[in-house]
């Protein structure tokens, strides 16, 4: 591993991210880091871990620890999958390619955004591991319909529905960044925010010989070809998914499908009577509406309104193993690690994933010997204290 990613100068997922921070544009970074609006959400996704105490059991024995989870019938051997970011070609060349390319390494899935610069053909031939597509209707059925199909003759092993982007949340970061002028036709309206890019040589290089600007080319619009990287809110805003979305989704795909974006029990019970077989407690890493739940607080909702008629996993806020250790012990099958491995890619690339990957593997392990526990699948409530606020909901 490249001694840029490698410890002692990366001990934690922290030190990926403050390395993020140095190689990439302010706009580049910003769009990996912040969040809509006030970003109470973004925040309080990370902090509300420390609401959950741990109840080691002490005294207990344990050689190894076995990490391997089963979501939707594949056996992983990591309880987390590596989430949905878009145009991480920007974070760095072949970006999504890279990932799912240490996913698959790592024994766990990779899942690829609609809104990706890398040909889905391309990101399922780079990973050994599963890989999911994570669909918005972006250009409307006849778009995604094609886009299914070629997924499910890729061999992408599962669907994933996100349904909490009826418009665009406002990240303010993005609009001081001059993201808009910098994607608008005007030249002298991007001119105060290029300063930026040039201050970073490294990753203009790169950039530049990786094709520049991308376009989408898993969203191709009938007599145009791929559609261009523009103002995608607007996109999102004209492609809300609805329940009735669903059905013609589910016969287009017939395959797993997994709902991203629940954050109540009623949303749960409803994407679980419309076919969802595992649903995903997710805010959009604190990216849409600011002052929700955050998503641990959620989950064992969630879990409740499931009942086990679906497998339930968790997204947000994941930076340490201990992170994924609370969340499988209040009921996650596993979870999603978005944002964790954006920051390695966004500094360096595939080794970058995978020290993320390695971070998280560590900790965990670390976690489960001291909190007495020989297995990922074994941890339960009886090794956390819990608000009890949290258990109100049936």
């Amino acid at each position: 591993m490249p001694y840029a990613v490698d410890s002692p100068r990366v001990v934690n997922i922290s030190d990926l991210r403050r390395l993020a921070e140095r190689r990439l544009p302010r706009a580049v970074f910003d769009y990996i880091d912040g969040g809509a609006d006030a970003e109470l959400t973004l925040r309080e996704n990370c902090r509300v871990y420390d609401d959950v105490i741990l109840r080691p059991r002490n005294a207990v024995a344990i050689p190894e620890c076995d990490l391997h989870v089963t979501v939707l019938g594949r056996r992983l051997e990591l309880p987390f999958l590596l989430a949905p970011v878009g145009s991480s070609r920007m974070f760095y060349p072949r970006g999504e390619e890279a990932a799912a390319r240490a996913a698959g390494a790592a024994g766990t899935a990779y899942i690829l955004s609609t809104l990706s610069g890398c040909r889905l053909e391309d990101v399922k031939a780079a990973s050994i591991g599963p890989v999911w597509y994570q669909l918005y209707l972006v250009g409307g059925r006849e778009v995604a319909g094609a886009t299914i199909e070629r997924a499910r003759l890729a061999g992408f092993s599962a669907l994933a529905v996100t349904i909490d982007t009826a418009v665009s949340g406002l990240r303010e970061r993005d609009v001081r960044n001059g993201t808009k002028e910098l994607l608008g036709p005007s030249t002298w309206a991007r001119l105060p925010f290029l300063p930026q890019f040039l201050a970073r040589p490294r990753w203009l290089a790169g950039f530049l010989s990786d094709g520049g600007l991308m376009s989408f080319p898993n969203v191709v619009i009938p007599g145009q070809g791929p559609m261009p990287y523009a103002d995608v809110a607007a996109a999102l805003e004209q492609s809300t998914v609805s329940w009735a979305d669903l059905r013609w989704i589910r016969d287009v795909w017939r395959g797993p499908i997994v709902i991203k974006g629940v954050l109540t029990g009623d949303d749960a019970r409803r994407a679980i009577d419309e076919g969802a077989e595992a649903l995903v407690v997710s805010n959009h890493g604190g990216r849409q509406l600011d002052g929700v739940s955050a998503t641990l607080r959620a989950l064992p909702e969630v879990v409740g309104a499931a009942n086990g008629r679906a497998e339930v996993l968790l997204d947000g806020g994941i930076r340490r193993g201990s992170d994924v250790a609370k969340a499988l012990c209040l009921g996650a099958r596993a979870v999603l690690c978005g944002r964790a491995y954006a920051y390695g890619l966004g500094a360096g690339g595939g080794p970058g994933v995978a020290r993320a990957i390695q971070i998280l593997r560590a900790d965990l392990v670390r976690t489960l010997k001291l909190v007495g526990c020989a297995s990922a699948g074994e941890l339960d409530r009886s090794y956390v204290e819990v608000p009890a606020a949290w258990l109100q909901y049936k």
